[in-house]
């Protein structure tokens, strides 16, 4: 295991500690790849995904030829978004898996936002 895997793993394990998502209030997790973004909602009492959206889904994949990977980011926040309204979640708790909130981790949670998501 790398250096950076180690400290990315000990910082994702450091924001764990703190969060957990409830059937009230689920938390929505990140997971950054070099070249994809992914979003899942999930019930940590019950150990279940309530909804997904990422840039391989093909509703967020439509469009996103010539997009950037902060508007892609974007795309995903209100894919999840919409998700989430859909199952009646409004209230979530965001975990930023260990990134750094800014970039594309900070694009997807301002557009969750506004789309209608409340953390």
């Amino acid at each position: 295991m790398s250096i950076k895997t180690e400290q990315h793993d000990r910082r994702a394990h450091r924001v764990r500690k703190k969060i957990s998502g409830t059937p009230e209030r689920p938390r929505l997790s990140v997971f950054r790849s070099s070249q994809h973004i992914y979003a899942q909602v999930i019930d940590d009492e019950s150990g279940k995904t309530l909804a997904a959206a990422s840039t391989l889904a093909k509703d967020v994949r439509d469009g996103l030829a010539e997009a950037n990977k902060t508007d892609a980011a974007k795309k995903v926040g209100q894919a999840i978004a919409k998700a989430c309204l859909a199952k009646g979640l409004k209230k979530v708790v965001f975990d930023r898996g260990g990134y750094m909130y800014h970039g594309r981790v900070s694009a997807l949670a301002d557009a969750a936002r506004e789309a209608g998501l409340e953390f």
